[in-house]
């Protein structure tokens, strides 16, 4: 199996499995799943050289934004699977093990605490929402199930390789 088509793999099963997270969170918590619709207004607004939003729920709608943000989350995802191949190579896929897939889903928590949030208008690490501890607590735990979703994508991407 070659390179790209185990990170489509990898990275999908991980985003999948962030996404069931979500699910579970929101059932058993009682915490809104994130709103990638919102990532795609604040993407849509990249072209137009617009990259920070004060709030980007307050920011003029773009169309198809939710479609935006959905597509852009699984590209993101697949492109994080590219990195743990990047740095563990194709012999990862053939024995996948879970510290590099936890090391890589956890380190991937930089993106929204340093690109993301400021971006969209929650500051570094979610330091202008309401409650920036737990909004932190749950973005760590969301990525490091991401790094479990690595790991599980590396299996399946095991298994087709040896069918």
């Amino acid at each position: 199996m070659d390179y790209l088509t185990s990170a489509v793999i990898i990275g999908a099963g991980a985003t999948a499995v962030m996404d069931v997270w979500a699910i579970i969170r929101q059932r058993l918590l009682g915490l809104a799943p994130p709103n990638y619709g919102l990532v795609g207004r604040w993407i849509g607004h990249m072209p137009q050289g617009r990259f920070r939003h004060a709030s980007i729920a307050a920011a003029p709608s773009v169309p198809g934004e939710r479609l935006i943000g959905w597509i852009a989350h699984y590209l993101i995802g697949i492109a994080f699977a590219c990195a743990l191949l990047g740095i563990w190579g194709l012999a990862w896929v053939r024995q996948p093990s879970i510290g590099p897939a936890l090391i890589v889903g956890i380190a991937t928590v930089a993106a929204p605490f340093l690109l993301m949030q400021p971006g969209m208008g929650a500051g570094i690490a979610a330091s202008r929402t309401p409650r920036p501890g737990a909004a932190r607590l749950q973005s760590l735990v969301t990525h490091a199930v991401f790094g479990l979703g690595l790991y599980a994508g590396g299996w399946i991407a095991r298994l087709l390789h040896s069918a």
